[in-house]
């Protein structure tokens, strides 16, 4: 097995290769970051940053041209910066969008390039051939025997110019074993670059896939002996220019220790916001420093795996780096990001001398505010702590896995909702256990809203700026599922966002590309917390007095729903008496909806409700002489089966002679206020009699 820290053609030294690539698809990071990366890369025992945003025209796309006057200026300041911390700034370039590998005047070019940015103080290089179409052209056809050879044959030309530098990587095309044909051990391509690239050049690895879940040492040890040289992890572990809804602040994990005298170095590729990726850095220098005489010195903290981890690692803790990491990002965020705060301005200052002018107003020397005793209290925003931190790393934990308190809620929603049926029965253990669970989700859906508010509140707003789309996107979610849970529970009146096919566009997910995902068949296939599909199937049929019952079950749990106060306070309604048994409908004028677990709905009709008005103090209006009255359980989330239902039995009534009909609703029913209002025909009714909090709505048949 190849000693990573040897170096064949010299026979010396070299230090493990540990830090950050910048190599994602997206807006590059700024100088000013860059130059804070390098710091932060000192600090914590890092010592390689790889320059290479695809988004830089010049490293990928425009390669053959020189940098401006300008551009140069922020390169020398860049390597400069870089070298003042103790980091090894690798310039690298992507030719091969558009190379010919067999053209000189091409790859002088490309030495003209390098040559340039040698000048500008950088001493470490890369050849990247990632990410492109693996076809030659007619010339290097004749040229060459394989793309593998081309690639081969420029790569070490340009390494011996540039006097074989100590630090050249190289990436392949196939960079992770999935890209290998038919796999790693007998691939023609690999073999070539391991048998023709000159010792001195390290090779760049992503792992089994691009996106690797576990990178084992019997994978790296298969690929180290097809290239002849261990080879450095290009990690995408937490990278996210793929998908821009997520965000991974997860620990370095799933990489055992016994890698590091595996390998020969590490980067990892983190997200593309560059505040976010404090996580990321963090825990891989915790990961490369627990090995010790590795990375530089013996270790400085007691890494040794968890008893819950399973397979834990002796050496090293995800759960222990993240807490470390988590910690020092606290610091950061509770400190301003402007250093040291804006300086309080002296009005004195600014008043002109020999002036009559009245200074500029500050508010220097204000009075504090006290509000009085019936005044509205100050806002005071609490500080953010390190569970807030926790939970922010749970729920955007990492590609493959949820942090434990997003599994756990998810758990729970999906137990909630599939026992809902518990709610509606006599107490049983069952209720009893659901609502225990039940307020146990609310409680885990309250941190979250205390973790947005508290990090939406921290002093440093650049970090905020960075996760704010991403902390709002999660906020949403969770304030739909809370409320979708209370509604369960009869905690709160039924939603009408839950049952409208005309939601606020932030009560679904959107956007084109979501659209085009949920027509495949296997959209959802990949979802971390799997469960089988539920589809609802629901039927209309004629109501018969066995349904009695159950529907004054709903009518009962609806009026629960609709007031704070006991059912009886509730203002009475004539169509009380069709739900409640009191009255039954005409003939021909009931339906009932069922699902596969009973009755969830129903629509009767009164085709002359002139008694039962008079019975309740009501003067009906002339056109509209028959009553109807709906309701659906709140399980029953799809307004289409409603509107077939209202409809069927409108025909029904008309049928039976009825030329209006009317509905009574409490104000308080905002859920089947908003379903009549939106099927178009029913309008608001003025009706002596009605009671306070009452609204008659109807229609002509």
């Amino acid at each position: 097995m190849p000693n990573p820290s040897a170096s064949k053609a010299t026979g010396k030294t070299r230090r493990f290769i540990s830090g950050v690539v910048e190599g994602f698809y997206g807006r590059p990071w700024t100088m000013e970051q860059r130059t804070e990366l390098f710091q932060r890369e000192k600090k914590w025992g890092l010592n390689t940053y790889l320059y290479a945003p695809k988004d830089d025209y010049k490293h990928r796309m425009y390669w053959r041209d020189l940098y401006s006057p300008e551009e140069a200026e922020k390169l020398v300041a860049l390597i400069t910066a870089a070298k003042k911390n103790g980091v090894d700034f690798i310039y690298a370039i992507s030719p091969g969008l558009d190379i010919t590998f067999s053209n000189p005047k091409e790859v002088a070019t490309l030495k003209r390039k390098l040559d340039q940015v040698s000048g500008f103080g950088c001493s470490s290089f890369s050849l990247l051939f990632d990410d492109i179409e693996t076809e030659m052209c007619p010339a290097d056809k004749q040229a060459f025997s394989s793309f593998a050879h081309a690639q081969v044959a420029v790569t070490n030309e340009v390494f011996t110019h540039l006097g074989q530098p100590d630090t050249f990587l190289f990436c392949p095309t196939d960079y992770c074993a999935a890209f290998c044909t038919p796999n790693v051990s007998q691939s023609a391509y690999l073999h070539t670059v391991g048998e023709n690239l000159l010792p001195g050049i390290d090779v760049l690895w992503t792992g089994p896939k691009v996106v690797s879940h576990h990178i084992t040492v019997e994978s790296i040890v298969e690929v180290s002996s097809v290239l002849k040289r261990a080879p450095v992890i290009w990690d995408n572990i937490h990278a996210n220019d793929y998908d821009p809804q997520r965000i991974f602040m997860g620990p370095y994990k799933d990489r055992p220790t016994d890698l590091i005298p595996k390998l020969r170095g590490v980067l990892t590729n983190p997200n593309c916001e560059y505040h976010p990726n404090f996580v990321a850095i963090h825990t891989l220098a915790t990961w490369c420093r627990s090995e010790g005489g590795r990375v530089g010195g013996q270790r400085d903290v007691e890494m040794s795996g968890d008893d819950d981890e399973a397979g834990s690692d002796p050496c090293y803790s995800p759960k222990r780096a993240l807490t470390l990491a988590l910690t020092d990002w606290l610091q950061e965020f509770l400190s301003t990001d402007q250093p040291g705060g804006p300086r309080p301005l002296n009005p004195t200052h600014l008043k002109k001398e020999s002036s009559d002018e009245e200074p500029m107003q500050t508010d220097v020397g204000d009075p504090v505010y006290v509000p009085g005793s019936g005044d509205n209290p100050l806002f005071t925003a609490e500080p953010l702590t390190l569970d807030d931190l926790q939970l922010l790393s749970e729920l955007f934990y990492l590609p493959y896995e949820h942090g434990s308190t997003a599994r756990t809620m998810l758990t729970e929603l999906d137990w909630l909702k599939a026992h809902r049926e518990a709610v509606g029965e006599a107490e049983t253990e069952l209720t009893a256990e659901w609502r225990s669970r039940a307020k146990c989700f609310d409680v885990m859906c309250v941190a979250v809203f205390t973790m947005f508010n508290r990090l939406s509140n921290a002093p440093n707003r650049s970090i905020l700026y960075d996760l704010y789309n991403y902390i709002c996107d999660i906020k949403s979610g969770v304030t739909l599922a809370r409320a979708y849970v209370k509604q369960l529970g009869g905690q709160s009146r039924p939603s009408a966002q839950v049952m409208t096919d005309d939601p606020e566009p932030w009560g679904f997910r959107g956007g084109l590309s979501g659209e085009f995902q949920r027509m495949l068949p296997c959209h959802g296939n990949r979802d971390l917390f799997r469960h089988p599909p539920m589809t609802s199937v629901y039927s209309i049929r004629p109501f018969c007095p066995e349904d009695k019952t159950e529907i004054q079950k709903i009518h009962m749990e609806m009026q629960r729903g609709e007031a704070k106060a006991p059912a009886a306070a509730l203002p009475a309604l004539i169509s009380d008496g069709l739900a409640g048994g009191q009255l039954s409908p005409s003939p021909n004028c009931g339906l009932v909806l069922e699902d596969e677990r009973g009755v969830c709905g129903y629509a009767l009709g009164l085709t002359d409700a002139t008694a039962a008005a008079l019975n309740n103090q009501r003067t009906l209006p002339g056109d509209f002489p028959s009553l109807i009255t709906m309701q659906l359980h709140p399980r029953v989330t799809d307004p289409a089966p409603a509107r077939r239902m209202i409809g069927s039995l409108l025909s029904l009534m008309k049928t039976s002679g009825s030329r209006g009909v009317f509905c009574e609703l409490r104000q308080g029913d905002r859920r089947m206020f908003d379903f009549y209002s939106k099927l178009g025909s029913f309008t608001t009714l003025k009706m002596a009699g009605l009671p306070q909090d009452v609204v008659a709505m109807g229609t002509s048949l």
